[in-house]
C-alpha cells in the first residue's frame, strides 16, 4: 500500500499525518486546520537530495511566476493576505541579489499557503494547489503521479471514513439492542454471568440469522484470524445487520420468542441482502 495515515502531536497542535510514495520517494502529507498540506521538502528531495532539497524550494520561490502564483492564491483564499508585501517582492523577483525563502514569504506577507514546520516531520509544507504547482519544478511526470497517489490517499480516507461509521452505526444500534434486553429479558438480581449468557445468545441470533453461524463457530472455523465475525463484515451486512438490530429490539419488546424472531430475522437478512446486492452496478452508498 502507498498511503499511511497516522497521527502526530507537536507542540500541542495535533496534526494528521500520511504518507505517499512518488517514484520511489516517501512525502508527508500534514492536515492542518482541516486543508492539506504536502511537504515540499520531501518533494525537493526527489530532484536534488536532501541536503539540496531547501536550495531547490528557495530558487522555486524567487522567480517571478512562482510568486505571481503564490499571491493570487493568497488573494483568493486568505483575506488577511498583505497585498502590499506582495507588491514588493513582485517587483523585486527575477533581479540577480533578490532572494526569498519560505519563511521569509510566511512572515512579510502573513502568507497561509506556505507552512513551516520544526522538529519531527519538519520541513516546508503547502497547501495542495501549491505543492501541485511546484511539482512542475521536479518533472512533469512527478507533478502527474503525485497527484495520482494524492487522489488515492483521500479516496482511501474516504473508504476508511464509510467503514467507522458504518461500524460506530452497527455499535450504537447494539447499545440499542442491548437496553431492550435488560428491560424484557432479563430478571432481577440476575448475576453477571446469567446475565452474560443472555447477551451472548442475543448476539448469535443475529449472527445466524445475518451470517448462518454463532461468534463460537466462526472462530473455530477461522482461528487464524483476529476480531470478530462483525469485523470482516461488508457494508452491505453491516447495513443489513444494523436494521435488524433495531428490529430485534422491537420484537423483543412486543414480546416474541427467541425462535420466532430468530426465523423473522433471517427472513428479512434474506431479503435486504438480495435488495443491496442486486443493485445493477450501483452503490447505494454513493
Amino acid at each position: 500500500m502507498n498511503c499511511t495515515t497516522f497521527v502526530a502531536e507537536t507542540q500541542s497542535i495535533n496534526y494528521i499525518m500520511a504518507k505517499i510514495i512518488v517514484q520511489n520517494t516517501q512525502i508527508n502529507v500534514l492536515n492542518f486546520k482541516e486543508q492539506d498540506y504536502i511537504s515540499l521538502t520531501d518533494m525537493a528531495s526527489a530532484k536534488e537530495g536532501d541536503s539540496r532539497a531547501a536550495d531547490v524550494i528557495k530558487n522555486w520561490i524567487r522567480s517571478r511566476y512562482t510568486i505571481e502564483f503564490l499571491g493570487t492564491w493568497e488573494i483568493i483564499h486568505n483575506p488577511n493576505f498583505k497585498v502590499v508585501k506582495f507588491d514588493h517582492f513582485r517587483k523585486s523577483a527575477g533581479l540577480p541579489s533578490f532572494v526569498l525563502s519560505a519563511s521569509e514569504w510566511i512572515e512579510q506577507t502573513n502568507a497561509i499557503g506556505i507552512i513551516v514546520k520544526k522538529g519531527r516531520y519538519g520541513g516546508t509544507y503547502a497547501h495542495k494547489d501549491i505543492a501541485f504547482e511546484f511539482g512542475s519544478a521536479i518533472s512533469v511526470p512527478f507533478k502527474l503521479y503525485l497527484i495520482e497517489e494524492f487522489q488515492r490517499l483521500k479516496t482511501e480516507e474516504q473508504q476508511q471514513l464509510g467503514w467507522s461509521a458504518k461500524r460506530e452505526l452497527s455499535k450504537i444500534n447494539y447499545r440499542i439492542h442491548t437496553d431492550a434486553i435488560k428491560q424484557n429479558l432479563v430478571a432481577m438480581e440476575v448475576t453477571p454471568v446469567q446475565a452474560s449468557i443472555i447477551y451472548a445468545n442475543e448476539a448469535d441470533v443475529l449472527n445466524v440469522a445475518m451470517f448462518g453461524m454463532t461468534a463460537k463457530q466462526w472462530r473455530e472455523a477461522n482461528p487464524e484470524l483476529t476480531g470478530n465475525i462483525r469485523d470482516y463484515a461488508t457494508i452491505n451486512e453491516l447495513i443489513c445487520l444494523s436494521n435488524m438490530e433495531n428490529l430485534n429490539a422491537v420484537f423483543i419488546n412486543d414480546g416474541m420468542s427467541q425462535s420466532e424472531r430468530l426465523i423473522k430475522l433471517n427472513q428479512i437478512a434474506i431479503q435486504q441482502m438480495k435488495i443491496l446486492e442486486d443493485t445493477g452496478g450501483r452503490n447505494l452508498l454513493q
